[in-house]
């Protein structure tokens, strides 16, 4: 661990690297684009008491805070066009994998990505923080606890870190099997990731008290804490879904053979209250569950495979997958991101299909603004996409990446949208509505 004295040093010291997601649903309407009461959970964290066990490259002038306002030279990519984003921070030198924003105050970044670094940035003008040093291996893992005073890092080797915001200081590290996702709790010190030998930990931060939720002999590949708490819905890769009981460290349900997916799961999301869970998978499905009774009440499928005569016996799960998916907060709508591109909004209320809206490239995740019913994608094309989901119209979009947008988060208030690239950079966007 490093000492405050080191970490105070390491932040002082400039920055050494270049800085330049049922067959009987009807369509409503199709858009194509253009080319172009609560429980608190505060407890968790006292209750866990019985555990289970380079090369440098030369600084480019003028760039100190490593983020510039112009597209860099050097960066070979075939979206040349405007850029709309405020700030672009260009101090990572491969792509950049993921984004999280803090909560309490949505002023500050974290971003990983395939150079080994994470970096802790203010969003207003790209400005470093600190690096949170040590990684080994590509930072695929980042996030703000739930009161924004730590950070967490993870690599794909399985190496998590977590940071001290205020002090810069490493305050706790651990050595699982390789990394497939990492989730803060919502509302403890309490980090949460699965590895590719099927288990789910839980530690307590920064004392290290550790749980583990055995899964089937697989990689857990997807996780979500509910609102709540006190449970969390992992998918694996071969199918099943599981419901744990954290406080316990036993599975309330097991979701498996035709209940489960048949294929290898993607993404998982919850509703507000947490009663609902919505789970995607590479099987072209998205499967609506009861997390009160671990029951399927409802399957999404995209209309647009179905309606492909010629697609082959399994060649459905290697031409599509679900790759991303979310609940809306206002309306009972929930919206589906594909790989081919198809954003998909379904009526929850009556199970059917709503609204479909082609991208010209694959969906890499969508986020739902909070209190109202517009949906927002990120996609290969390097392109942010606002969509109205009562409508299925297009609103806006965001453009300046060179290559395909990897991660993408939303502020709060939905003033910004922050995104990461293939392109190695880390963009801020601000969003202008005119129906706000």
């Amino acid at each position: 661990m490093e000492s405050e004295s080191e970490s105070g040093a390491a932040a002082d010291t400039p920055p050494l690297e270049t800085l330049s997601f049922h067959g009987d649903e009807e369509i409503i309407e199709v858009v194509e684009l253009d080319p172009g009461p609560p429980d608190p959970a505060d407890d968790l964290a006292q209750e866990m008491e019985d555990v289970d066990f380079e090369e440098e490259e030369e600084e480019e002038e003028g760039n100190e805070e490593g983020w510039v306002l112009e597209p860099q030279e050097g960066v070979v990519g075939s979206m040349e066009g405007p850029d709309d984003s405020e700030v672009t921070f260009a101090l990572h030198s491969a792509s950049v994998f993921c984004v999280s924003l803090d909560p309490k105050t949505n002023t500050l970044a974290v971003t990983g990505g395939e150079d080994d670094k994470a970096f802790v940035w203010r969003l207003s003008d790209g400005e470093l923080l600190f690096e949170c040093a040590g990684h080994k291996d590509s930072v695929t893992c980042a996030g703000f606890s739930h009161d924004s005073t730590l950070v967490a890092t993870g690599d794909m080797s399985g190496l998590l870190k977590v940071w001290q915001v205020d002090t810069k200081e490493e305050v706790w590290s651990f050595e699982a099997g390789d990394l497939e996702w990492m989730e803060w709790h919502p509302r403890a010190p309490v980090l949460l990731a699965g590895t590719a030998d099927g288990n789910t930990w839980m530690w307590k931060v920064p004392n290290g008290d550790c749980k583990t939720f055995q899964g089937p002999n697989c990689p857990a590949t997807c996780g979500r804490v509910l609102p709540d708490g006190k449970r969390a819905v992992v998918g694996y890769e071969d199918g099943t879904i599981r419901i744990w009981d954290l406080k316990q460290g036993s599975p309330i349900h097991v979701l498996k053979g035709t209940e489960g997916h048949q294929g290898p799961l993607t993404c998982v999301a919850s509703n507000q209250d947490g009663s609902l869970a919505l789970t995607g998978s590479v099987d072209c499905q998205a499967k609506l569950v009861s997390t009160t009774t671990g029951k399927v009440v409802g399957v999404f499928r995209p209309e647009t495979v179905a309606s492909q005569p010629n697609l082959g016996e399994g060649e459905e799960s290697e031409s599509n997958s679900v790759e991303s998916l979310g609940f809306c907060s206002v309306m009972p709508l929930a919206a589906v991101g594909y790989l081919d591109g198809t954003l998909a909004i379904y009526d929850l209320s009556t199970q059917t299909l709503r609204h479909q809206c082609q991208h010209q490239s694959g969906i890499v995740q969508l986020l739902w603004e909070a209190g109202t019913a517009v949906v927002y994608t990120c996609s290969l094309d390097g392109i942010v996409r606002l969509w109205d989901a009562r409508t299925g119209r297009l609103l806006t979009d965001y453009r300046g990446h060179m290559a395909e947008i990897l991660d993408f988060a939303l502020s709060k208030d939905a003033s910004l949208v922050v995104t990461t690239s293939g392109d190695h950079k880390a963009k801020v966007f601000c969003v202008q509505r005119p129906d706000r």
